[in-house]
């Protein structure tokens, strides 16, 4: 398999590409989708599909190059380094933060630190996935009843590998700061947080088992072959709009109906029980992303200035560490329009903090970014998590 990156050069490109796309037969996987002439498309290609690609492309003067020449080859490493790290972290008896971990290890590790951090730290299970796996929450708390509660959920997508690790790694960076670092115990004095770390524990034991580029869940269609749902399609905001699909073969698809997804009708039955969430954050890759809603449509929220400025200090505070250039916007203004989107719904929902992070890379690794990156790309997140955090804490609504 290859992986290339398209340059599109105006609309009728974009058109060609949406064309490709919808060829069912070339079984292509696209990283990013085509979209807008401003934005590159990343396609994942199979061997035998290479060829009559790049002749379509040529043959339409459409610019392109080759991101990832032997997709095998980076699989490969990446599955070595993990048996590596593995062994080590056996002799050693520890949870290496800085590798990509089994579904077992990073559930070990939830437990961990619970009972390491019991004073501040507990253990929820919100729900079930579709295959019957417990879907775990942490709950960052120093007491009270109901405080005002801020939401941070990783690994929707499940081959986004990069985002499970750093909430495990944001996990303990709260547990361990919690009276070290002012701000953040000032923050945990007055509100909660709630830490999904693998929102889609389904989908992500089946890229370590069987397909490590599956994104969607693993539920049966209905009267389809093909299986899972596009769990950030699934919400209920504009649902089934543009941006989502209705063919269950694909990697967008919506579902049956909105919260048809157990793993997504769980997190809305949390949220909508708690009743006092005021910060709904979501972790994807990859693109160096921060976006506000919308998404199902191209018109600006109501807290637009106060998003849009809160979301630029926020990367910002990113950048600041190593430099990594997040760009700031709405999801519909900034990628394209998506229907079905976690953030649209709890916006909608009341909850006006709602944002969306994509984090590393910017495609020279996609969704196979070396482990070597999993530290880095998570303290800077949490830089990013943290200004967002603060800013709702000192504003109240």
């Amino acid at each position: 398999h290859q992986v290339l990156r398209i340059k599109t050069r105006n609309e009728e490109e974009v058109q060609k590409l949406q064309l490709l796309e919808s060829l069912e037969h070339l079984e292509l996987d696209f990283w990013i989708n085509p979209s807008t002439p401003a934005l590159p498309v990343d396609v994942r290609i199979p061997a035998n599909s290479v060829q009559a690609v790049k002749a379509f492309l040529e043959s339409h003067g459409i610019a392109y190059s080759i991101l990832i020449e032997d997709l095998q080859v980076v699989l490969d490493k990446e599955k070595q380094d993990m048996a590596y790290s593995q062994q080590r972290d056996r002799s050693s008896n520890s949870f290496n933060y800085g590798t990509y971990h089994s579904l077992d290890s990073i559930y070990a590790e939830l437990d961990h630190l619970a009972s390491e951090y019991s004073n501040i730290v507990s253990k929820l299970q919100i729900g079930e996935s579709y295959e019957k796996r417990p879907l775990y929450v942490l709950k960052f708390s120093t007491g009270g009843s109901n405080r005002p509660a801020i939401w941070i959920d990783a690994g929707i997508h499940s081959r986004e590998w990069v985002t499970q690790a750093s909430a495990i790694w944001i996990a303990k960076k709260i547990a361990s700061d919690y009276g070290k670092d002012p701000s953040l115990t000032s923050l945990l004095n007055k509100m909660d947080v709630f830490l999904l770390t693998v929102s889609n524990p389904d989908g992500y034991v089946f890229t370590h088992t069987t397909n490590r580029m599956w994104r969607k869940t693993r539920s049966k269609n209905q009267g389809s072959r093909c299986v899972g749902v596009d769990p950030n399609r699934n919400w209920d905001a504009g649902f089934g709009g543009p941006g989502a699909s209705n063919n269950p073969c694909s990697d967008s698809y919506r579902g049956p109906s909105a919260n048809s997804e157990v793993e997504v009708k769980s997190v809305v039955n949390f949220i909508k029980n708690h009743g006092n969430v005021r910060a709904f954050l979501t972790l994807h890759s990859y693109s160096q992303l921060l976006m506000y809603p919308y998404g199902y449509k191209c018109t600006e929220p109501a807290d637009y200035a106060e998003l849009d400025a809160l979301g630029r200090a926020a990367a910002g505070s990113i950048q600041s560490l190593y430099g990594t250039t997040f760009t700031v916007g709405s999801i519909c203004t900034t990628i394209y329009q998506a229907s079905g989107g976690s953030i649209d719904w709890s916006y909608d929902y009341g909850i006006k903090y709602s944002f969306a992070f994509e984090l590393r890379d910017t495609g020279r690794y996609g969704f196979l970014l070396p482990a070597s990156q999993i530290i880095p790309t998570a303290e800077e997140t949490w830089l990013g998590l943290k200004k967002i955090m603060e800013h709702v804490r000192d504003n109240p609504y």
